[in-house]
């Protein structure tokens, strides 16, 4: 497989082209685009209807928290039953959730009974990301495209992120301050229901395969390496999340608040332009090696933000630190293919998008009682420290990221694994 890797340079035109991709690309990034603007959508309305952005800061964490602790339970159950049936009741729970939530916060009801309302609508997000990458998985079994298809995942995970909060916060401004949680909630119906109808793409259910169900379905979390990698995804998270409270908070200190969106623009970009970048080259060095180096530039770029104190040269490092993120998440999800067998690999994707939701919303919290207790600036000590602490554990347990046979390892028993070839 290495030399096929090395001699062959795929593109995303080959990729493009893959047979009935798309007829699951459209829909599902019709169907993701909401997930950016979930929370953006809570924050205007509930400080709408509240007149503080304490209190709607808090009802879209306990929304970002619900998400990450139910998002690899629907990974399992997606895995388990089929991407359809975990879908179909998902979707129509979410709307029904977001309507409640907009219905609740217009009625000027209680801070607890937005928590509340918040709880399922978190929890019940769907993981369309994950459910992509899972049917890339299954068309590009063992095929050099991989790599590729990991990079074009993560420019349209960039691209949503840029796309979803714009369109959220024009709703929210520009027509009513509902409007964001409505067309959320709208989007993911439709969205996610034309996903689910394409059946023909799903990975194929592990319950539907009753002669290797008790050897394969496993959780992903068993998995050394990707407890390894979810450590690393919430180092990536706590850079999300630094920055954006970060940013914001150093634009206020100069009086120029509009160029929040222009620093955070530009570090959006770096990690756009280097996802571009890493699908359209062909690796000659392995992923666990690529991680590691990545790794290690990206915590070093992080490492001096909270030391800039000019607009050009904070746009400058949060360009670099973009750049750095797109190869680490990459490889990430590259080395999924390596570690998880095909049953649980939408579970550990899911497990890894959790992780960057969790650490960015732990990092959001952390990041503005820096900056509030302490100096401008300090909460870019929160990108330093997320991604600090998550290469010293990928340093010290990176023999986990390799795979320990010639196929897939899955976990078995309790207390201890043992390595099962999966076919």
């Amino acid at each position: 497989m290495a030399s096929t890797v090395t001699e062959s340079r795929p593109g995303y035109g080959q990729l493009l082209r893959t047979p009935r991709a798309w007829t699951f690309l459209l829909p599902g990034f019709a169907a993701r685009q909401p997930f950016a603007m979930l929370t953006i959508s809570i924050v205007l309305l509930v400080q709408h209807t509240t007149g503080s952005y304490g209190a709607a800061g808090a009802v879209s964490a306990v929304t970002g928290v619900s998400m990450a602790l139910f998002a690899p339970f629907t990974g399992k159950l997606a895995d388990r039953f089929g991407q359809r049936a975990v879908l179909l009741p998902g979707v129509l729970v979410h709307s029904a959730s977001v309507v409640t939530l907009t219905v609740l916060a217009l009625s000027d009801a209680p801070l607890w009974a937005l928590f509340v309302a918040a709880v399922p609508a978190g929890a019940s997000t769907p993981q369309i990301g994950p459910m992509v990458r899972a049917r890339w998985g299954v068309k590009l079994q063992g095929s050099p495209l991989a790599t590729t298809a990991a990079a074009f995942e993560s420019v349209t995970d960039e691209l949503t992120f840029v796309l979803g909060p714009l369109l959220a916060t024009a709703l929210c401004t520009g027509i009513s301050p509902s409007a964001g949680l409505l067309t959320e909630a709208g989007l993911t119906l439709v969205g996610g229901l034309l996903f689910a109808a394409q059946k023909s793409t799903q990975p194929q259910p592990s319950a539907h395969d009753d002669a290797h169900a008790r050897v394969e379905h496993v959780s992903a979390l068993r998995i050394p390496g990707v407890r390894v990698l979810i450590v690393t995804f919430l180092g990536i998270g706590a850079v999300f999340g630094g920055m954006q409270v970060s940013l914001a908070a150093f634009t206020e200190s100069i009086g120029e608040p509009g160029l929040n969106g222009v620093l955070y623009g530009t570090f959006a970009a770096g990690n756009m332009l280097s996802g571009v970048a890493c699908g359209a080259i062909a690796w000659k060095i392995s992923p666990q090696r690529r991680l590691l180096v990545g790794y290690a530039a990206l915590t070093l770029m992080a490492s001096g933000l909270w030391a800039a104190h000019s607009v050009p040269l904070l746009a400058g490092l949060g360009l670099l630190v973009g750049v750095c993120i797109a190869p680490a998440l990459i490889t990430g999800y590259t080395l999924v293919d390596k570690l998880v067998a095909p049953t649980a690999r939408t579970e550990a994707f899911t497990w890894l998008t959790g992780a960057v939701a969790l650490g960015q919303a732990a990092a959001v919290t952390v990041a503005g009682q820096l900056e509030d207790r302490f100096w401008d600036g300090a909460g870019f000590l929160v990108p330093l420290g997320g991604t600090a602490l998550a290469l010293v554990v990928l340093v010290t347990l990176r023999s986990r990221l390799a795979p320990k046979s010639s196929g897939r390892t899955v976990a078995r028993g309790v207390g201890h694994r043992v390595p099962v070839s999966v076919d």
